[in-house]
């Protein structure tokens, strides 16, 4: 089990976190400049899992890392619903299969034997079926089940990641420790000051987390857990994957483009082969939307410390392709200044004020009063959705005008 001192690559990380104060708490400072594009940390997560549905549609990837398992010509024939689909320059693909093992007790499949040994000594043993076809009353099989119905794509978390912190502390040497580690996020289901409650915590979803509260018990009821499996402990850690969880996206695909882009191949080979990948993303983009990636979430100490702004000075990548986050500065950041990541995604950081403040509050329990947002108080309270509305009802109002005679 990780520290959250070496679960980055060095003890001098050129980063270190810092209290802050209430309500804000915590934050990750730069104890070194970084020029923009350079990497501040790299940090593995303290555990991690693949989305339900995501799982379910086919995206292959390492029960362990999320490594993908399938080659980038399988991944590009099923996304395309192309079976007759080839890519050229196969040793572009970095998907290894004679690399793949499953567990010998059930259908969960790895990238590699460390995967394989790692999970099984740090969750996988409590979680595993033992059974290729298990029952569909089993208590772990109806809590999947559940979670399924009650979240569908696009998918934000998932209840095993739940169930894997759990049987991390389960199978831990020292449980308390392992405990507190995770004890170390935020884990409120109020911020009290601001009296904002999580999305997911609202009385609408009381009866579906008391059932998922109920199914877990049944299935990982032991004395080491139990502070979890009360209604309120149930909550707490909900709330703690809630506010914490980093998405994570691998794919086969992308990293076959990615290979590509290197190739010394003539300028008259180059145009051509961007022209194929053109093509095939043209097909993607009407079968698979935007479902490409392997997508799933994992809890990092490091990342966790960086307090959100709407104009953020890093950004959390996945270029080795599985569960491992590089921390990349998007901008030139000095010593001694906060670093500072986004937790909206690229389309929703453009939207209003107000609209990214109703986010925040809704999934992160805080208020946004970053330079962005602040040079933006005067702006109208309104949602972006209300004012695409005006806009439209403008451009109906304008054709109307038109076609008055």
């Amino acid at each position: 089990m990780a520290s959250l001192q070496d679960s980055t690559d060095s003890e001098d990380s050129g980063v270190e976190v810092r209290i802050i104060g209430e309500p804000i708490g915590k934050g990750l400072f730069a104890t070194k400049s970084f020029k923009e594009g350079e990497v501040i940390f790299e940090e593995r997560p303290l555990v991690s899992c693949q989305f339900l549905w995501n799982a379910a549609y086919g995206y292959l990837a390492c029960d362990f890392c999320l490594r993908p398992l399938e080659t980038a010509d399988e991944n590009a024939r099923r996304l395309t619903q192309n079976p007759k689909l080839v890519l050229p320059y196969p040793e572009c693909c970095d998907t290894r299969k004679e690399s793949v093992i499953e567990c010998p007790q059930c259908d969960a499949s790895y990238c590699s034997q460390d995967c394989k040994d790692s999970a099984w000594n740090q969750y996988h043993k409590t979680l595993c079926l033992y059974s290729f076809t298990p029952e569909p009353s089993h208590p772990l099989v109806v809590l999947q089940e559940a979670w399924k119905h009650m979240h569908y794509p696009p998918e934000t978390a998932c209840i095993m990641l739940l169930a894997r912190i759990m049987s991390t502390v389960i199978q831990a040497t020292d449980k308390e420790g392992a405990t507190m580690l995770f004890m170390q996020f935020c884990h409120r289901t109020v911020n009290e000051e601001e009296e904002i409650a999580h999305k997911l915590l609202g009385e609408e979803f009381h009866g579906q987390l008391e059932m998922l509260r109920s199914i877990m018990e049944k299935a990982l009821g032991y004395e080491e857990v139990r502070h979890w499996l009360t209604s309120e402990g149930f909550r707490s850690l909900v709330a703690l994957v809630g506010t914490n969880g980093q998405g994570i996206g691998t794919s086969p695909l992308s990293r076959w483009v990615r290979n590509c882009d290197m190739l010394d191949i003539s300028k008259e080979e180059k145009e051509k082969l961007d022209q194929f990948i053109d093509d095939v993303y043209e097909q993607l983009d009407k079968e698979a939307g935007g479902f490409l990636n392997n997508e799933g979430s994992g809890l990092y100490p490091l990342q966790s410390s960086c307090n959100h702004s709407c104009s953020p000075n890093a950004m959390p990548t996945f270029p080795y392709n599985n569960f491992q986050l590089v921390m990349t500065a998007v901008k030139d950041i000095n010593v001694g200044e906060e670093i500072c990541v986004s937790y909206l995604d690229e389309c929703n950081l453009v939207r209003s004020r107000h609209s990214r403040i109703k986010m925040l509050r809704e999934n992160y329990l805080f208020t946004c009063r970053c330079t962005k947002c602040e040079s933006q108080v005067d702006d109208s309270d309104i949602t972006s959705e209300e004012e695409m509305d005006d806009e439209e009802e403008k451009e109906d109002d304008s054709e109307t005008e038109v076609d008055k005679p």
